[in-house]
């Protein structure tokens, strides 16, 4: 590696390093402690100062010098961690530099020219792969040493490295903490003691910052079962960031399968960098905390004051500018933030520049005066320019403003001015009022009690949107939480949760999205539309809108649609639920972006086949109930019964616990809050009930209690008639439970728990959700392990590393592609046995590494054969189970088995099964004489119940393939196949210590049988003149006679003769002859070392 030109100092490291090769300009030295002579206590030394210190040494054994003859100072101009590569920096420095160097005729001129010429090099080397490090001459070294010390393959892409202390057991090893996109490696060397080892991202189980007597503070991993704890960082928490990041990265990469599309810097892993992660994070914690849309970034940011006209003061805080929004977010506790959509703005204004101040006009008559921004005319400039605004040339011009297109009178009301956007050319079928307008429309001359109160919420709120503006656009502060903790108004709910929930946003960008893709998923038949069919009357069955045709159609409008735009998720049970509720309040395109913004934004992943999100949200507000709740914990062993009597929380917002007009309650401060919102109630309603729960004996009980206090939870301001209002699940012992009203509720869950910070559940999702992925893949791995130990004689042990070197096989060839094939053949949906298979490369590169012949020389095509046998459904992917019946197979079978699994390699795959097919037919006959008729009746009859009579077919075969082979019908193996087998034969014996003799025993078993072949031909046809050749098997036997594959014995010409009727022989034919030799049969006989194999595929796996 070249290095930038730095002087050296010989008198302070002649002891450290000795010379090698020498001329007028160029040393190249060796350190002392490696190579010819590195043992003993100088190696010790040298090698423990080059592990802790980050010294000039570069660690690197090998270095290149440049001098003058007249000059004393040496310059270190690259290094080399092997002899090789720096013998080819040795002979470049020959070729391409002394020759020139002879022209110059001063020493001055001679450095000027090596160090330019060196720094050119680095510059031409770091185009690519360093432009984005912050000091590329010391990642240049790092890299070296991360290379030199792991052996992970080029591609792999080092991201940052620490220096840090590993504890291995009580004793801490100084060393470098080395993080890459897909491993992270730690490396220690002192007084001969080494340590070191990678742990893949994909693999870890816990990642913690965590502290106790010994280690005030550290980095605690989890994974493969063993502890990994990491102190004395410089900058913990930035490493700790790090870490999580990329493992967040893997995760999201391996196992959700994403594809990082809208972010660059995460699009290729071989070009992920520290600073390209941090943006990412940073990116994503600006469109959690304003709700914008995916494809947002944040670009710029600025210090400044907000002027805030209803309090009449400026408050401190952050202005954040992307793309299509400007942001701002207090600083001082007041909690005051707001969200300008650019489409929004009018204007834009420099009033005094001595204030550094910005005024944005935005519409409904409304401005925002920022003051004491830094770069205010960048800030100005990038709004305009943004908004689409030509800059004027003069700068004394302080106000631009926006063109508006036919922009008319300006509208003040929220609904007209933004919801409606999305309703460009609706079709007709899509409903545009919410359905609580159409089956409960408000009575103005309705003065009861419940809807007087309803007034007066009303009021409340238009006198906050008089003070704070409504719309995208206004401050929302802490007085706006208080308004939606009491309670939003009926006939605002829908507005206020497109607004909070970030969903006016995409509306007003995609108009027509939703009519269009109603148009295009209408009539479409899949399995999503199927349980969407099955589900709608079970959405809300007691509520009148969900017992006509208006509202389910709606219903399937809205869940069809989204199942179309978004197959990944389709259809998920629950989201009928949820999406219900969402009709009753917002109009049907509404209903449908709200659902977009909950399943694709506020919950990740909780709508898919494994609710991961739900699960994830799950073990939070356990740890939650730790810390909150600790007297809970310590009377309850087993905290998963939290997790399965809240799942139904989480998945539907409390909606199917509680009643319908108690339940919006929830949603309203869920659309406001996120998830920790749902998070403060759970712990709210566990803290309401902890005295019984204290008392139960157990779990029926506890549930028992939970339902009945959902049960008497009201809301007694709610104006719905009894009609629309859900009645109680149980009406059991109502007296022993007073009422609660929902409103009291949420309030004392936020006074309580209120404190919970967004960021830290954030934080806490990352976290759990490492945790959740790995029980489940481990719940997989014990499923596969117990079903395929039954097939083969392995021993649990050896199962166990088996399948983790088939995962990660799977894994190693989507480390460093970001759309892998491989990716597709990982399925969670699927059974057990078919979540994992391996494509033909990756079955290939891992079977031969565990291949029971260490030394056979054709290794590549055996695998190649060996993938098509086990592909016994010919679709290209061999699953763990049928990978570990082979390998049984070839280290524990028996002689005739282990011949029997070579024979068929050579077979074409349509002749595999010929046998089997053959027999099956006869009871195929039987099957298609009784069985299909009947099946054919309720085909024709049964409307949407069909039989899949290829499914039928395939089961039936499958039981019949199960049988015993008989070798006796084994199809014969011709004449081409023939003389491929006497080859493989011939490669398995390369470097067997008897490799000679085996050679020969083969040799006379191919004689004999192509003269019983010969002999055989002869007697068939007795009239036939033949000339015969015998064939000389004698001859190829030497294996001298070529350095690679040997030769198979010569054979008799298939053409020699006009009628020769081409040759063949039968299995039995093959195992009678190969019987005859005792070595033979020693060979294939012989025990297997199971675990050196094993032990040899893990150390060689990530390095083939």
């Amino acid at each position: 590696m070249w290095l930038k030109p730095e002087e050296v100092l010989l008198k302070n490291a002649f002891k450290l390093w000795v010379t090698e090769k020498s001329n007028d300009y160029f040393v190249l030295q060796r350190r002392r402690g490696y190579g010819e002579g590195g043992g003993g206590l100088t190696g010790l030394l040298v090698g423990t100062l080059d592990t802790v210190l980050d010294s000039t040494a570069k660690v690197a054994p090998f270095r290149i010098l440049h001098q003058t003859p007249d000059s004393q100072v040496y310059w270190s101009i690259a290094c080399g961690a092997t002899r090789e590569e720096i013998n080819q920096h040795w002979e470049w420095l020959l070729q391409n530099i002394m020759r020139t160097l002879s022209v110059f005729d001063s020493s001055e001129d001679i450095t000027s020219f090596v160090q330019g010429k060196i720094r050119g090099l680095i510059a031409e080397e770091g185009k690519v792969s360093l432009v984005q490090e912050d000091d590329p001459e010391k990642f240049r070294e790092a890299l070296l040493r991360f290379e030199k010390w792991f052996g992970l393959p080029e591609k792999e892409k080092l991201v940052t490295y620490y220096s840090c202390s590993y504890w291995k057991g009580r004793v801490p090893c100084q060393g470098w903490l080395y993080l890459s996109t897909n491993f992270l490696s730690f490396y220690s060397y002192l007084l001969g003691s080494e340590v070191k080892f990678i742990v893949s991202w994909d693999e870890i189980w816990k990642l913690e910052k965590s502290s106790n007597v010994i280690l005030a503070e550290s980095i605690h991993v989890v994974a493969g079962g063993e502890d990994h704890y990491f102190s004395m960082f410089l900058h913990l928490n930035e490493t700790f960031l790090l870490m999580e990041q990329l493992a967040d990265y893997a995760v999201r990469r391996l196992f959700d399968k994403e594809t990082f599309q809208q972010e660059p810097a995460l699009a290729d892993p071989l070009q992920i960098s520290k600073r390209g992660l941090e943006t990412h994070a940073r990116n994503e914690q600006f469109r959690a905390f304003f709700r914008l849309p995916r494809e947002e970034n944040l670009l710029e940011v600025y210090e400044s004051f907000l002027w805030v006209p209803f309090s009449h003061f400026n408050t401190l805080g952050k202005i954040c500018l992307s793309e299509s929004y400007l942001c701002f977010a207090s600083q001082d506790g007041s909690q005051c933030y707001v969200i300008v959509p650019i489409r929004e703005v009018v204007s834009v204004e420099k009033p005094d520049s001595s204030s550094r101040a910005v005024t944005v006009c935005v519409r409904g008559k409304r401005a925002l005066r920022f003051s004491e921004v830094r770069d205010y005319e960048r800030l100005a400039y990038g709004i305009r320019r943004r908004c689409g605004a030509a800059v004027s040339p003069c700068n004394l011009v302080t106000e631009v403003q926006i063109p508006v297109p036919s922009l008319g009178p300006l509208i003040e009301d929220f609904t007209e001015e933004a919801l409606m956007v999305g309703q460009k050319s609706s079709s007709k079928a899509v409903s545009t009022e919410a359905l609580m307008t159409v089956f409960h429309p408000q009575d103005a001359e309705n003065l009861d009690p419940k809807m007087l109160k309803e007034k007066m919420k009303e009021q409340s709120w238009n006198i906050h949107f008089s003070e704070y503006g409504r719309g995208m656009s206004m401050f929302r502060t802490k007085k706006t939480r208080d308004l939606i903790v009491r309670g939003v108004p009926e006939f605002l709910r829908g507005e206020l949760w497109l607004l909070f929930s970030g969903a006016v946003n995409d509306m007003a960008t995609h108009p027509g999205y939703y009519s269009e893709l109603v148009e295009q998923s209408l009539g479409t038949s899949t399995l999503a539309t199927d349980e969407i069919e099955r589900d709608l009357h079970r959405s809300l069955p007691e509520h009148p809108a969900f017992q006509s045709d208006t509202g389910i159609s709606a219903l399937r409008r809205v869940l069809t649609a989204y199942a179309y735009r978004n197959p990944k998720i389709g259809y998920c049970q629950a989201m009928n639920i949820l999406t219900s509720v969402l009709l009753l309040y917002a109009k049907e395109e509404e209903a449908f972006w709200l659902l977009v913004a909950v399943c694709e934004r506020m919950l990740p992943d909780y709508f898919n086949r494994r609710i991961i999100g739900a699960l994830v949200d799950q073990a939070v507000f356990e740890e939650l109930i730790r810390e909150q709740l600790p007297q809970l914990t310590e009377h309850t062993t087993d905290m998963t019964f939290f997790s399965s009597v809240s799942l139904s929380w989480f998945l539907t917002l409390f909606i199917s616990v509680l009643p319908i007009e108690s339940a919006v309650n929830v949603v309203d401060c869920f659309f406001y809050d996120g998830i920790k919102a749902i998070l403060q109630l759970g712990l709210a309603v566990l803290d309401y009930n902890v005295e019984q729960l204290l008392a139960c004996r157990d779990d029926a009980e506890a549930v028992t209690i939970l339902n009945k206090f959902f049960d008497s939870v009201t809301n007694k301001d709610s104006p719905l008639p009894a009609t629309v209002q859900q009645a109680p699940v149980s009406n059991n012992d109502r007296t022993s439970h007073p009422k609660v009203d929902i409103t009291d509720l949420i309030r004392e869950a936020y006074e309580k728990y209120g404190d919970i910070r967004s960021e830290e559940v954030e934080s806490m999702r990352r976290r759990k959700k490492l945790f959740v992925i790995q029980t489940l893949e481990d719940t997989t791995r014990q499923n596969v392990l117990r079903v395929v130990s039954q097939e083969v004689k392995f021993t649990a042990a050896h199962l166990d590393d088996l399948y983790g070197l088939f995962k990660r096989q799977h894994f190693l060839s989507c480390y460093w592609t970001m759309n892998s094939p491989a990716l597709l053949h990982h399925d969670p949906s699927l059974p057990y046995l078919e979540q994992y298979q391996l494509g033909r490369s990756q079955f290939c590169a891992l079977f031969s590494l565990l291949a029971p012949w260490v030394h056979c020389a054709g290794r590549d095509a055996l695998s190649l054969w060996a993938f098509h046998l086990l592909d016994e459904n010919q679709d290209g992917l061999v699953n763990f189970k049928e990978f570990c019946c082979g390998l049984d197979t070839l280290y524990s079978g028996t002689f005739t088995e282990k011949l029997k699994f070579l024979f068929k390699m050579h077979l074409s795959p349509g002749e595999r099964n010929d046998f089997t097919t053959f027999t099956a037919l006869i009871d195929l006959g039987f099957f298609a004489k009784h069985i299909l008729p009947s099946c054919w009746c309720i085909f024709m009859f049964s409307g949407r119940g069909k039989v899949d009579l290829q499914a039928y077919l395939k089961q039936w075969q499958d039981e019949l393939l199960k049988k015993e082979e008989n070798i006796k019908d084994l199809p014969r193996i011709n004449q081409c196949q023939f003389i491929q087998f006497s080859k493989t034969l011939y490669n398995l014996f390369h470097g067997d210590p008897e490799e000679e003799s085996l050679y020969r025993a083969v040799a006379s078993v191919t004689s004999l049988l192509l003269r019983m072949e010969e002999v055989g031909r002869r007697l068939q046809e007795p009239g036939t003149p033949t000339e015969t050749t015998p064939p000389n098997g004698e001859a190829s036997t030497s294996p001298e006679g070529s350095s690679d594959t040997p030769s198979p014995p010569s054979v008799p010409e298939p053409n020699s003769h006009r009628q020769e009727v081409e040759w063949s022989f039968a299995f039995e034919q093959i195992l009678a002859s190969l019987l005859n030799e005792p070595i033979l049969v020693r060979f294939f006989e012989k025990p297997v070392d199971v675990q050196a194999r094993l032990e040899h595929a893990k150390a060689t796996q990530l390095k083939v």
